[in-house]
């Protein structure tokens, strides 16, 4: 059986990216396809693997701009060839599904969300810096998009949701029923120390639907140390948000980010997420998480457990919950053990029962460690673009 994988872009580094590596750790034989590749934002078991792109790849500005090309990238999928495959795999937050293939091919996708700033644009763009040009075109163009979105959503066959909430959403928007398979979660990355450093974690891309400012809103009224991990876009508006208990360390290696996940207090997660892998991550590193009570969070922390939550987003709510949560005496076994029902074995074996009940049984070959992929030959660059030109 011919398998393709087929990602939205590889222009950000998130949890989307990390099931898309690990689909390939799992399918080692798979081709990997995408509109865009940047090298540097590759997830790093990905960074050797041939990688099939689009006629975007050439596009000028792509590392700081590939999110004004949102317009393009439908335009883009017909020019990945994914003729002769037996079975996509479409990982998508936004145009993956979209892909066209054989007739008698088998399309699975695995949906991180319906595109949220075509479906959740008021609130996505909230907090956005754009001038009022651009608030007033935008929402016309988001139309556009909503409707290729919903023709775009006929193309799988099956749809599986990364959570109960995204399964709902994917009713709504598409009508179309989604089997729920929860990431997957890499436990060998992470394990509890019995060491403690006095200070909070934010662990994410920095945008602004991610609501990082009230992680350090809260911090700044309290007088406690937050450490903000990751990059974004929204990094110079928080920045300049930011008290003296706040540093920004950008993004950093794999080691540094289990260091600090095993010793912070616990981790801030003030937005309302589609899933949130960090929760689980910080979980496996033995410490909670303070999360705001909607989306995948309600499916991944156990309250008084794993963590607690706020009711309210503004600063206030969540210092009243970190100041609650100091009180709690956190039981690292019982967040590892919590932690463990989120696992690659979990997700993998999952995939599997449902793709062998959707008609596409996967042989028995081996899978690749969570810490190996497969590799592109010595000197590639790994990256292939296609040949067609961008269309008139």
């Amino acid at each position: 059986m011919k398998i393709a994988v087929v990602h939205d872009y590889f222009t950000q580094l998130g949890g989307a990216e990390k099931v898309a590596e690990e689909l390939i750790r799992m399918l080692p034989g798979a081709a990997l396809h995408t509109t865009v590749a940047l090298p540097d934002r590759m997830p790093p078991g990905l960074v050797n693997v041939p990688v099939k792109t689009s006629w975007m790849q050439k596009l000028p500005g792509m590392r700081e701009y590939y999110r004004l090309y949102f317009l393009l990238y439908p335009l883009a999928l017909p020019s990945l060839d994914l003729s002769g495959y037996d079975l996509v795999l479409s990982s998508s937050s936004g145009y993956a599904k979209g892909v066209h293939t054989n007739r008698d091919a088998l399309h699975v996708c695995y949906c991180h969300t319906p595109m949220r700033w075509a479906w959740s644009f008021d609130s996505y763009s909230a907090r956005e810096e754009m001038g009022a040009a651009k608030r007033l075109v935008l929402p016309h163009l988001v139309n556009v998009l909503r409707r290729w979105d919903v023709g775009a959503s006929r193309q799988p066959d099956h749809f599986i949701a990364n959570s109960r909430v995204v399964a709902e959403r994917i009713q709504q928007a598409y009508g179309r029923i989604a089997e729920v398979i929860h990431p997957p979660i890499d436990l060998a990355r992470f394990r509890p120390s019995p060491e403690r450093d006095d200070y909070y974690i934010v662990l994410s891309r920095l945008v602004s639907y991610k609501r990082i400012d009230l992680a350090i809103q809260a911090c700044t009224l309290l007088g406690r140390r937050l450490l903000v991990i990751g990059d974004g876009p929204d990094r110079a508006r928080l920045t300049a948000k930011a008290g003296p208990t706040t540093s920004f360390l950008g993004r950093l290696s794999d080691a540094e980010v289990e260091h600090h996940a095993a010793r912070c207090r616990a981790l801030l997660f003030p937005g309302e997420e589609d899933f949130g892998m960090a929760p689980l991550e910080v979980a496996a590193a033995g410490r909670p998480t303070i999360a705001y009570r909607g989306g995948g969070a309600v499916e991944t922390i156990i309250d008084g457990v794993t963590g607690t939550f706020f009711d309210r987003q503004d600063p206030e709510s969540l210092a009243t919950a970190i100041a609650s949560s100091e009180s709690v005496e956190w039981s690292s076994t019982a967040l590892r053990r919590h932690a463990e029902k989120f696992g690659i074995d979990v997700f993998r074996a999952k995939l599997r029962v449902f793709l062998a009940k959707v008609g596409a049984p996967l042989p028995d070959a081996p899978v690749l460690p969570s810490n190996a992929a497969p590799r592109a030959a010595a000197g590639s660059v790994g990256i292939v673009p296609v040949q067609e030109g961008i269309p008139a």
